[in-house]
Parts: C-alpha cells; structure tokens; sequence
C-alpha cells in the first residue's frame, strides 16, 4: 500500500509526525518532510536513508504555497498523500488570553492545512485520487479547559476534512481524521501561555501519554484497514471523545467540575 509511494508530511521535525515519517519509510514511501527547523528535518531524513525530500517552510506563508506543491509534485511525479500534522497548542484560560493567542493558532492549526490542501487537492483528483490525513485533537471534538483557540482550530481541522471527504470521495480521495489524546511529544512545552508567549514546561499526563511509534503504528494501521476516523486516545480521553457524542451534558458538567477543582492553577495556567 506504501511501497513506491510518495506522502507529504508537515510538522514533520519531531513527534508524531517524524515518527510517522520512518513509519511509511519502513514501508517503502519516499517522504517529503516539512516544518521549520531545517536541522532537525535534516536528521529526520537521515534516518530514513536518504529516500526523501526535505521541505522547509513556514506553515503560515501562504504566498509560498502554490511554488512549494510544485517543487513537491515534481519531486517524484506525483504525491499519494499529505498528512496536515503541524501546529501548537494552548494552556491558558480564555477570559485571560489575548487576541493574538486565536490569530496565531488559528493561522499555523487550520488556515495553513486548508491553504495546503486547496493548493494540492486539485492536482490529486486530477490523478486519480490520494489520501489526506488529518492531526486533530480529541480537544477538537470535546473542547477542554485552557485549549479554547486550539479547540476551536482542531475542530475547524475535522469540519474541513469531513466536507472535502464527502465532496471527493467519488473522484478517489480518502480522508482519515486523527483525533490524538496525550501523546508523549513538545505540544504542552511549545504550547502558547495567555500572553502568546511559548509556554516552556510541559504536562505530566503528556509526558506519561502515549508513545509517538506506538501513535505513529495505530495511524498505518488505520490507513491500511481504510478508516475514516481514529480516536487515538485511551481511558478518560477516549471516554472523553465518546461522551461529546453519546451524553453531551455529562461531559460539560465533568468539565465544569474539573475547572471548579483547580485544573488550571494545577497546570499553572491561571494568572495570580
């Protein structure tokens, strides 16, 4: 299924999506990596023994988009699937959090995925189809504490995809949305505080959470079994994601109940 097949992976640098990365490389894809941190999208191919393209950029440069789908297409003729991976996170209470902190997620999260996915989506159908693969968040079905603009972003994130799955499936694309719960990556240290400064520490149930390979094997294997949705998450956070759908007013009152305990000074995200 992968073998001779060229994916496009954003955020590609490090945890899920580098992970992701050497698992299709496993496989036989030939990867092109992208992301910010040219260093580490250089060793990431490293490890991949060479079958890849490293393509940095900043998510947010839309102007650059349509040159970077060319150099990307032309690469290897083609490219089977785009995996939207790249973004950052929040911990911050909304009543304390400035504009800039929306703008700025809101822009890497969702505006950036779309931007790429309309400027490649054409050629894929034009093709014969391809396959997209959307990182969302259990926080983009269930929106927690201290992730309003990236709650609001991710579940921009399952809105589009679901529209375009719909809307493509009979010219040959698949879409599968991913929906991780805490998987053991940077998202809390490089998350956003209520001033949109970087937050620099992370979470203990991250750091505990799930391990990227282990996220990485459950994502192709959900490809291979062509699913459509993937909870990546266990225990509270899946049951979390099934409660936003089975008994909605459950789930708000265990929200309400776990701000009123203290969640966001736990976290040391609750200005003094």
């Amino acid at each position: 299924m992968f073998a001779g097949k060229t994916w496009w992976i954003t955020g590609a640098s490090s945890g899920i999506g580098a992970a992701l990365s050497e698992a299709l490389a496993r496989d036989g894809a030939k990867l092109i990596l992208s992301g910010r941190n040219v260093d580490a999208l250089n060793e990431v191919s490293a490890r991949l023994g060479g079958n890849s393209l490293v393509l940095p950029f900043e998510a947010t440069d839309y102007a650059r988009i349509p040159a970077l789908v060319e150099q990307a297409w032309a690469w290897s003729g083609r490219v089977d699937g785009l995996v939207n991976n790249a973004g950052i996170s929040q911990r911050s209470l909304a009543v304390e959090t400035v504009f800039e902190v929306y703008e700025r997620i809101i822009s890497v999260d969702l505006l950036a995925p779309i931007a790429l996915t309309q400027a490649l989506l054409p050629r894929m159908t034009a093709a014969g189809g391809g396959q997209l693969v959307a990182i969302s968040s259990v926080a983009g079905i269930a929106g927690p504490p201290l992730r309003s603009a990236y709650s609001a972003a991710k579940a921009g994130i399952i809105g589009y995809h679901d529209s375009v799955r719909a809307e493509t499936a009979h010219l040959g694309i698949r879409v599968l949305v991913v929906a991780p719960g805490s998987v053991k990556t940077n998202v809390s240290k490089n998350a956003l505080d209520a001033n949109a400064a970087t937050r620099g520490v992370s979470d203990s149930v991250i750091d505990n959470g799930m391990e990227v390979s282990v996220a990485a094997g459950r994502i192709v294997e959900a490809l291979r079994n062509g699913q459509r949705e993937l909870i990546l998450a266990e225990g509270m956070e899946a049951e979390i994601a099934r409660l936003r759908r089975a008994d909605p007013d459950k789930l708000f009152d265990l929200m309400v109940q776990l701000v009123a305990g203290g969640y966001a000074k736990q976290l040391g995200a609750e200005k003094s």
